[in-house]
């Protein structure tokens, strides 16, 4: 009902649902009262609005005219009200400061307390002696007259004062401490013992449908659980949902006790047939959306048994959120602890573990696809918002238990065909759930793929040439590079320039001239270990090395061509393509910007230190005299051949200062350059012929940090994995002797020289991204004295071993061939 504008909502139409009454949002309102037609707010500073009917002055405006508008009563302003109360038509406040109650609106029937049964349109002090406590009255002859004010109360025409006597007084009730009491333990164990009586009399139903009503109210929840300081509640905004989520954790884990297994049941069904299923897409304000915060916390969400009746619910009614509501519950994550925010992300995780595992059972398969898009989507949403606050690492997002219960070339395969149209729910539209190793068979079936249509193309033309009598043009299924290895770079050169792009998707084969061993994978290694150290050669000048990070970046100048660049590029896809790692010590930077993210200052910082701590120590500086201590314009010194060249990094730099209010400029500025100015011309003849190789879609799926472990392997070792994966030749055995002194001198070696030895037997201190497992080394026995060394084979991982007749000749040798391997690296 809003015939007179009791609603504050600027008009006099009725609502059927609740609407939020935007005016009074920042006035920090605490309590509310209601007369016939019209309304009266309390807010947290005392003072009072009214709106609605005010025929009979009882809006207090000294006006008889109807409000609309939720309108401040004037003349309480400067006093402190601390409680209202609403009759019929008439309005009651308490000022403690002065002890005074004011009345104000319909007095026919004497209801207004000022003497007289006239209407009253302004506030009027009720006769008689009041005051709010003792300490007014201390110093008064005539104390004994008074009344000591509890609490005022209004209903229909009627006043009434709860009063004390003076020997016995207490200080009034404060409605604004009371309220915030009330808001704070809504819901104790109190509330939860008065829960369980009543839903245990199964004999009255009104009672029983009373609770019901209130454990299916969002409402009711909303208001449960605010922040325990009241200005607190009042920062309620998009920003800042003002609610204690401990309090709530708190509540559910004592509703988990059996003895409040009932309460606990109906809270269930309330939840699965009526509060979820009725979330509304649009909530008439910021504050309903609290209940998105509470049911995460609900225990009964984490068991898999009502995941399809509440978790997937839950996210169908997030993801219906309309635009607003959608982003007020993004920052709203954004500002929950990680803890909180890590179990959303496992919920969700679990539900689509728990919907791949039991797709089978689905006898509708619309069910499924909406039940695994609503998770899906859900962890996106998650996904996009902890890219911004990083309240998680990105992997955990990952689904490791994907692989096995996915075929993850079908899909891969799916998704391929939902790009050109076809419409299918598929994994690979959320890279972000797929661990690295998942990722890797993406591109290995992307590469498949590839391959496969270059080899039919191949095989399709062969069958042509034989029917033109043209053998010998017939096309290899294979990418063939035939080199020699004293011209290495520019046979590689030639080669790679005489065949087109598909080409090189097919499955590499590389024939040394002169020598007539089978490419099974090794020589094929070979060629990319040599190659690769023959680019990096520093005489050339193509790549700096940072000495204090041990990594290598584009040099600012060189004067090789740019197709060295090129081909470097096309070999880093190739290794990717074919499944070889590379010992290629590139800082992230390259691998960000071949996926077109941004380099920053933290590339700097791991690619060279003392040059990211120093800009690092700029923009952390707190004093003003910035330009005296650092004395920096915006150009930056760069050694070319000895020679120290200064470079503008914006134009006529040399003149401008770096000072407090450019400095984050400066540092931007100085970044791109390293990373984007400096570089541009290598960097592109690089990436165009590595995205030659490894382009297209499926390299949207990784990050950066995958990517490199694709190339050059990651660090996540198991040296006795490593040890169970080993095969073994000649007279050597598990059990042998010799193996064993081995593994027992391998497993007591410092990390830094099991991955010396790594190094030394591989080519590459890293392992596949498939893990130790797939390095799969050999031990073979020799027949050479103990005085020799051991020798490895690194295009085949192979190690020959002589017989050590003791631990410590082994040791002594094994050091010593560590000691003398050089490598391929830069350094």
């Amino acid at each position: 009902m809003n015939n007179a504008g009791q609603l504050g909502l600027s008009d006099e139409e009725d609502r059927e649902s609740p609407c939020h009454v935007k005016l009074l949002r920042m006035q920090k309102v605490v309590y509310i009262s209601c007369g016939e037609e019209h309304t009266a707010v309390l807010t947290k500073s005392g003072g009072v609005f009214t709106f609605g009917a005010g025929s009979c002055g009882q809006l207090g405006h000294d006006s008889m005219n109807d409000e609309v508008n939720p309108r401040r009563v004037l003349e309480l302003m400067g006093s402190e009200v601390t409680q209202i109360a609403c009759g019929r038509q008439h309005t009651l406040a308490f000022v403690p400061s002065s002890g005074l109650i004011y009345a104000f609106g319909c007095g026919a029937r004497g209801q207004l307390g000022t003497g007289h049964t006239c209407n009253v349109k302004c506030p009027s002090p009720v006769k008689g002696y009041w005051a709010a406590h003792s300490g007014q009255l201390s110093a008064r002859a005539d104390r004994f007259k008074y009344h000591i004010v509890k609490q005022i109360f209004s209903g229909g025409d009627q006043t009434f004062v709860l009063c004390s006597k003076y020997e016995n007084s207490s200080p009034a009730v404060d409605f604004r401490t009371v309220n915030q009491a009330h808001y704070t333990s809504l819901i104790n164990d109190e509330t939860i013992a008065v829960w369980r009586q009543k839903l245990s009399e199964h004999n009255n139903a009104n009672t029983i449908n009373g609770v019901i009503q209130i454990l299916s109210s969002a409402a009711c929840w909303n208001g449960s659980f605010l922040e325990k300081k009241i200005d607190e509640h009042f920062k309620t905004s998009p920003k800042i949902p003002g609610i204690d989520l401990n309090s709530t954790r708190v509540l559910f884990e004592k509703l988990m006790n059996s003895q409040h297994s009932v309460i606990l049941e109906q809270i269930l069904n309330s939840f699965e047939s009526c509060l979820i299923p009725q979330l509304s897409s649009s909530p008439p304000d910021v504050e309903a959306m609290r209940i998105y915060l509470i049911l995460p916390e609900f225990p009964l969400l984490q068991d898999s048994k009502y995941y399809i009746t509440l978790t997937i619910p839950l996210a169908m009614a997030i993801l219906r959120l309309d635009t607003n509501p959608s982003k007020v519950l993004d920052n709203w994550w954004s500002q929950v602890c990680p803890k909180y925010f890590m179990k959303l992300v496992n919920l969700y995780k679990g539900a689509v573990v728990y919907l791949l595992r039991g797709r089978k059972t689905f006898l509708i398969p619309v069910l499924f696809n909406n039940y695994i898009t609503a998770a899906l989507k859900l962890l996106e949403k998650l996904y996009k918002v902890n890219l911004k606050v990083k309240h998680v690492e990105y992997d955990t997002f990952y689904i490791p238990e994907i692989s096995g219960l996915v075929d993850i070339q079908e899909d891969y395969l799916m998704w391929f065909l939902h790009q050109a149209g076809m419409d299918a729910v598929t994994l690979c539209s959320y890279p972000f759930i797929f661990d690295a190793q998942a990722k890797t068979k993406m591109l290995q079936t992307d590469a498949e793929l590839q391959m496969q249509v270059a080899v039919n193309g191949a095989n399709l033309q062969n069958v042509f040439m034989l029917l033109t009598l043209e053998p010998l043009l017939a096309r290899s299924p294979f990418l063939v590079l035939h080199v020699r290895r004293n011209n290495l770079v520019g046979d590689a050169l030639r080669e790679l320039s005489i065949h087109s792009d598909i080409d090189l998707k097919k499955p590499l084969k590389v024939i040394f001239d002169g020598e007539e061993a089978v490419d099974a994978g090794g020589v094929t290694k070979e060629f990319f270990l040599l190659l690769l150290k023959e680019l990096l050669n520093p005489i050339y000048g193509m790549f700096t090395y940072y000495q204090d990070s041990h990594l290598l970046w584009f040099s600012d100048t060189c004067f090789v061509e740019h197709n060295w660049f090129h081909l470097i590029g096309i070999t880093c896809g190739l290794a990717i393509y074919n499944s070889t790692v590379v010992d290629l010590h590139f800082p992230l930077a390259l691998y960000k910007k071949l996926l077109n993210v941004q380099p920053g200052l933290e590339d700097l910082k791991e690619l060279s230190p003392t040059e990211g701590r120093s800009l690092q120590e700029l923009l952390d500086y707190p004093g003003e005299d910035i330009e005296e201590t650092f004395c920096l314009n915006f150009t930056i010194c760069r050694e070319s051949y000895g020679v120290i060249e200064q470079k503008k990094l914006i134009p006529e730099g040399d003149k401008v200062t770096v000072g407090r209010d450019n400095r984050q400029e400066f540092v931007d500025a100085y970044v791109n350059y390293i990373f984007q100015i400096s570089v541009h011309e290598w960097y592109t003849a690089f990436s165009s012929g590595f995205l030659k190789v490894c382009g297209g879609k499926v390299l949207e799926l990784f990050q950066p940090s995958e990517l490199r472990a694709m190339m050059v392997g990651n660090s996540n070792y198991n040296w006795e994995e490593l040890e169970e994966t080993a095969i073994y030749k000649g007279d050597y055995s598990a059990t042998h002797p010799t193996v064993k002194l081995f593994w027992e001198t391998f497993h007591e070696f410092p990390l830094e020289k099991k991955k010396k030895f790594l190094l030394f037997l591989t080519g590459s201190d890293r392992i596949p991204i498939y893990g130790m497992a797939s390095l799969q080394i050999i031990i073979q026995s020799t027949a050479s004295g103990e005085e020799y060394l051991p020798v490895a084979h690194t295009c085949y991982n192979l190690l020959d071993l002589p017989k050590y007749s003791s631990k410590e000749i082994l040791s002594a040798r094994l050091t010593q061939a560590l000691d003398n391997y050089e490598g391929f690296s830069l350094a």
